[in-house]
């Protein structure tokens, strides 16, 4: 009982600590800790494990502990009334993408379901790293019919908007997506590019993008760090 009341105090007194100290911020060294708070080590680690088990502490092996870094924040986009005006809200942060793999093949069963192609269509495929204020974020796989982007290369990917260089270099104006996101689990592979344990929580995008003219230009899957990514929405709320 008495440990369960000292784990209880650390953790109030780190939580404090926490909210005095910007995100991201390095906790004192665990002997400096238990000496402040007057605290065993197993009991400040008890208390530390509670906290990185709700997102509010991050353990860096051989680094440290940190506060959470702040998350970033996507405003929820209401359903474009003119097929012209598609626009993607921005997110807060400095956005940059680094291309992880590329490859031209053929779309194959799935895919050609995905992009309403046949399955010899060929489609570029594109794996990269979203990364926002140096911090990796998301990684996002991204299939587009090789007919609408010839010669693009990887390096295409990583720089600027890829909606953009659509209507600069082919002529091709995005006009809606059909998205959805649901909760998962970060693999093994996804863990490590985003610096997360393995099954750390994310969010799984599922987005399907027309250009004005109907077609079907890009169909990506992305997952996002789910201690790192919000979504915010405005909801009109009706008299019934």
């Amino acid at each position: 009982m008495r440990s369960a009341v000292k784990r209880t105090q650390a953790r109030e007194a780190i939580l404090a600590m926490v909210a005095a100290m910007g995100a991201g911020e390095t906790l004192p060294s665990e002997h400096e800790l238990c000496q402040a708070l007057g605290v065993s080590r197993p009991t400040l680690r008890a208390a530390v494990d509670e906290l990185v088990e709700e997102a509010l502490l991050v353990r860096r092996p051989g680094r440290g502990t940190f506060t959470a870094p702040s998350k970033i924040a996507q405003p929820l986009a209401p359903t474009a009334g003119v097929a012209n005006s598609f626009r993607v809200p921005l997110s807060e942060g400095v956005w940059e993408s680094s291309t992880l793999t590329f490859e031209r093949t053929t779309a194959g069963a799935r895919l050609a379901r995905a992009l309403s192609v046949s399955p010899s269509e060929p489609i570029v495929k594109v794996e990269r790293l979203r990364i926002v204020n140096g911090a990796p974020l998301a990684v996002e796989r991204i299939h587009v019919p090789e007919r609408h982007v010839p010669a693009i290369t990887g390096d295409d990917f990583q720089s600027g908007s890829f909606y953009q260089l659509l209507h600069s270099r082919y002529g091709i104006t995005m006009a809606r997506a059909a998205q959805s996101i649901e909760a998962t689990v970060t693999d093994e592979r996804e863990s490590e590019l985003l610096e997360v344990p393995p099954y750390s929580p994310a969010l799984l995008f599922d987005v399907t993008t027309r250009d004005t003219r109907d077609r079907i230009i890009e169909y990506t899957r992305a997952v996002y760090r789910g201690d790192r990514y919000r979504i915010d929405s405005d909801l009109v709320i009706g008299a019934g």
